[in-house]
C-alpha cells in the first residue's frame, strides 16, 4: 500500500486580499490535506469490492466515525461482481475510490478542507 499525502498551497497572498465574492482571502498555512492511496493485494472482503451498496455503506460509515460530514453520495457498479466506483462529497470536500476485484487493486482518493479547522487526522 502506497499513502501520498498532499497539501495545497494557498493561493492568497496576504489575508486582506478580496475575493471575487468580497471576502477576505486568508493566507493559511495549510488549506487541506489530499491523501492518495493505491492498494495492492486486497484480497479479503469481496463484497466490498463489488457490492455497490456494501461498499457505499461502508465508505459513509467510515465518513461518519471520522467525523467528517457527508453531504451526497453516488456510486456505480460495473456488473455483478465486478468493480465499483464511488464518491462521497463532503461538507470537507471529498472522497473516491475505485475497485477492480479480479486484480485485487483499489484506488482511494481523500481531500478534507481545513478551513475552519485542521481535518488532516480526520483525512487519515
Amino acid at each position: 500500500m502506497r499513502i501520498l499525502p498532499h497539501t495545497h498551497s494557498p493561493t492568497a497572498a496576504a489575508d486582506t486580499a478580496a475575493s471575487p465574492r468580497g471576502k477576505h482571502l486568508v493566507t493559511r498555512a495549510m488549506p487541506g490535506l489530499h491523501l492518495i492511496g493505491d492498494l495492492f493485494g486486497c484480497r479479503d472482503g469481496a463484497d466490498l469490492m463489488t457490492d455497490t451498496a456494501t461498499l457505499e455503506a461502508f465508505c459513509k460509515q467510515a465518513v461518519a466515525d471520522a467525523g467528517l460530514t457527508a453531504v451526497g453520495s453516488l456510486f456505480h457498479s460495473f456488473g455483478q461482481g465486478e468493480g465499483v466506483t464511488g464518491t462521497i462529497m463532503l461538507a470537507e470536500s471529498h472522497l473516491a475510490l475505485h475497485t477492480w476485484p479480479e486484480d485485487n487493486y483499489v484506488t482511494l482518493d481523500v481531500y478534507v478542507c481545513s478551513y475552519s479547522c485542521d481535518n488532516s487526522a480526520k483525512a487519515e
